[in-house]
């Protein structure tokens, strides 16, 4: 734990994206497949309300919730993997879900790991920064 006061060093940022190429940059080194991987399930109470709501009909909101929350845990441990690895992007990044049966889902984020730097007249060899994920 850290003392109060002081706060720990964020993470460097990294480019997520579903395009292979993300403009203004060249590959340095690809580092290979990264993933990102969580498993979910409703509560019991949550899947007798979820029943009820579909006779009536209509958008199931704690369902949304739910696959929202876990898409975000996949990709949140998709880009820590990453950048375990090294890398600064991941490109061709894609979600993927099964069902497991018994109300239980799996839902995975995959993508390529690279290293990324940009391309520039002078040098092109510093990493790129980014200040947000691409889509």
């Amino acid at each position: 734990m850290q003392p109060s006061g002081e706060s720990a060093p964020l993470p460097q940022p990294m480019i997520v994206t579903t395009t292979e190429n993300i403009p203004d940059t060249r590959v340095a080194q690809t580092l290979g497949q990264v993933f990102g991987l969580t498993v979910r399930s409703r509560s019991i109470g949550g899947n007798i309300a979820a029943a009820l709501k579909s006779l009536a009909g209509g958008e199931i909101k704690s369902y949304v919730k739910l696959n929202e929350d876990a898409r975000r845990q996949a990709l949140d441990r998709m880009v820590a993997n990453a950048a375990a690895m090294g890398a600064n992007a991941v490109t061709m990044m894609r979600f993927d879900s099964t069902d497991m049966g018994a109300g239980r889902t799996e839902i995975v984020a995959y993508g390529t790991a690279r290293v990324i730097v940009p391309v520039t007249a002078d040098s092109g060899a510093t990493p790129v920064a980014a200040t947000s994920a691409q889509g």
